[in-house]
């Protein structure tokens, strides 16, 4: 169980441990009292110089795992979905999600990419600094492709993902827009992968709110790499 416990943890503990004494140190009035019951300053200076030393050092503490918390979080990207493609025909692909809360999905997508998009918000201090994760809704699932030109002529596929859970706090943002003020800005965000028969993939989303694709399974990366990724 100690074991477990993050490195932040401990330091944020040590500079409580440090801090209280010295404040108490620094601030504190303690001595003992003469026959008048006044109390007796001794070494007064020295004492809240030792006090302040270790006031200070609490802090330096503090802001040093406040620095590896936000470190963490920077590191820490949220699994959205998992994605399997299938080929049907030549530029025809079944693409199947499985998210968690609603399970596996089907769609069938035309191309040789494939895109998802979503709608993010992001929060202002003091909710960043908190660590609080951006809110997202998952809008669209595309195929997409990789000459523009064909883009404009040949088959297109788009499925709405507004079936997939997930909170709408833009929607209330608009509505009430005083009742949000901790938002910093909404925006959108997509990442697009190449479609090939038994790819494999992982959509995540990272603390600032951006979507990326990883590949999963080594049989991906390595169709990846024949498609030049």
């Amino acid at each position: 169980m100690i074991n477990g416990i993050a490195p932040f943890v401990w330091i944020l503990l040590g500079a409580v441990v440090v801090l209280l004494p010295g404040l108490v140190m620094l601030l504190g009035r303690g001595g003992p009292r003469d026959e008048r019951g006044r109390k007796i300053f001794q070494f007064r200076p020295v004492r809240r110089l030792f006090g302040l030393m270790l006031v200070l050092l609490g802090c330096v503490s503090g802001l040093l795992a406040l620095s590896l918390v936000q470190f963490f979080r920077l590191t820490s990207d949220e699994s959205v979905a998992r994605v399997e493609v299938r080929q049907q025909a030549e530029g025809q692909f079944q693409v199947t999600t499985d998210a968690q809360g609603i399970g596996p999905k089907q769609y069938v997508l035309y191309g040789d990419q494939w895109q998802i998009d979503a709608r993010v918000v992001r929060w202002k201090l003091p909710a960043l600094m908190a660590g609080v994760p951006p809110l997202y809704r998952l809008e669209r699932l595309s195929g997409r492709y990789s000459d523009a030109a064909r883009e404009a002529s040949a088959t297109r596929s788009v499925h709405s993902l507004d079936d997939w859970p997930a909170p709408d706090l833009g929607s209330l943002k608009k509505s009430f827009p005083n009742w949000f003020p901790v938002v910093d800005v909404q925006f959108g965000s997509g990442a697009y992968m190449p479609l090939f028969d038994g790819a494999k993939y992982q959509v995540f989303m990272d603390p600032r709110g951006a979507l990326f694709i990883r590949p999963d399974g080594q049989a991906t990366v390595e169709g990846l790499k024949r498609l030049g990724w």
